[in-house]
């Protein structure tokens, strides 16, 4: 593959339309939409499921099946409870930060469209200088500008509404993506990247190809391990983020070594088969792509996890891209490591032979 960059116009449009679209939890199938629309051109079939996973497939009468992964889905928060004065209180949809709330502006979906809110905190006037109230999941809500609890139904606002952050992609100098949903829309598009380069630079593959966006990760995995019972694979390569570890508050010596700009990082973890990994690694080293390795302990805590221990046991690995500020709003990753995620799930594919196992008493 020429040494130049892989992300063409047509490609950063896609990825720029893909994140600004919001897809919570439970409600992806619109940005799933965008995601097969794109990727129609280079693929010769669609499956989706009853909850919303779409999977692009590429040779699907092959008997062989590899998937390359990625989750569709980001956090977002649920409306739980509404006051009589019209305030708005939240539980979580996945992992949403309470910390990073106060002051945000949100987007509640209703069946009449959108509602626009913002989460209030008291001004720092009013607070205790001796001990001042954190934000916590049960202390912040969100303000409509209704006078009652009357109104803001009439506004089409309701128990079990999703709330999502509007906070739409840009570009830091020069090289940086930041978006909120980050994690773990890049995979979504590097994966899809993975199948226009195939396309594009005519590779046919011995194997079916099953490139999987996934749904409802961030609450447990749960789209992949319905959708892994489906396809039946032998192989998955999946793709997700991991944690910069460089930034301050956090200590590599617990959370391991990775920071934005020196590759994909690959993991070591139960869950991974070392033959595939193997495989990986020594691609990465052969081609010259740069990649750092982290360890994991019980879990992967990704869909690595429903994969490798799915139908039997599936012969599975993770790649990961470094990322800074983690389910906020201003999630950040480097277009370098972007593209090399690509290279290198891309340069593998080339390196698989059907039928293999993986296995080491073969």
């Amino acid at each position: 593959m020429p040494d130049t960059s892989i992300l063409n116009d047509s490609s950063l449009e896609f990825l720029e339309k893909y994140l600004n679209n919001a897809a919570p939890t439970g409600y992806e199938w619109d940005g799933q939409k965008l995601w097969m629309n794109y990727l129609t051109p280079y693929v010769d079939e669609f499956i989706t499921d009853t909850y919303g996973t779409a999977v692009a497939v590429i040779n699907p009468e092959a008997d062989y099946k590899v998937v390359i992964e990625g989750h569709a889905d980001e956090i977002s928060w649920y409306v739980n409870y509404i006051s009589d004065k019209g305030l708005i209180y939240v539980i979580r949809n996945g992992g949403s930060d309470h910390q990073i709330a106060p002051s945000k502006i949100v987007n509640i979906h209703t069946k009449k469209g959108i509602v626009k809110g913002v989460f209030g905190w008291p001004a720092i006037h009013t607070r205790s200088r001796v001990k001042e109230e954190p934000p916590k999941p049960d202390n912040i809500c969100i303000d409509i500008g209704a006078k009652d609890k009357e109104e803001v139904e009439n506004m089409g606002v309701h128990v079990g509404c999703v709330i999502t952050y509007p906070d739409e992609f840009h570009v830091l100098n020069g090289n940086k993506f930041v978006c909120r949903a980050l994690d773990n829309r890049m995979g979504g598009f590097m994966i899809a990247e993975v199948a226009r380069l195939l396309y594009e630079n005519g590779k046919k593959l011995p194997f079916g190809l099953y490139i999987t966006n996934s749904v409802q990760e961030e609450i447990g995995l749960r789209g992949a391990e319905m959708i892994t019972e489906t396809i039946k694979p032998d192989v998955a390569i999946v793709t997700d983020v991991t944690h910069d570890t460089t930034t301050p508050m956090i200590d590599p010596k617990k959370q391991g070594l990775a920071e934005i700009g020196k590759g994909p990082v690959v993991a070591y973890a139960p869950a991974v088969q070392q033959r595939l990994r193997d495989l990986i690694t020594e691609t990465a080293e052969e081609k010259e792509i740069p990649f750092q390795r982290a360890a994991l302990s019980r879990a992967t805590g990704t869909d690595t996890d429903a994969f490798a221990y799915s139908n039997g046991g599936v012969a599975s690995a993770l790649i990961s891209l470094p990322l800074r500020y983690m389910h906020t709003t201003v999630e950040m990753v480097q277009r370098d490591d972007v593209e090399n995620v690509i290279k290198l799930i891309y340069e593998s594919l080339l390196k698989i032979k059907s039928g293999d196992t993986f296995s080491y008493f073969d």
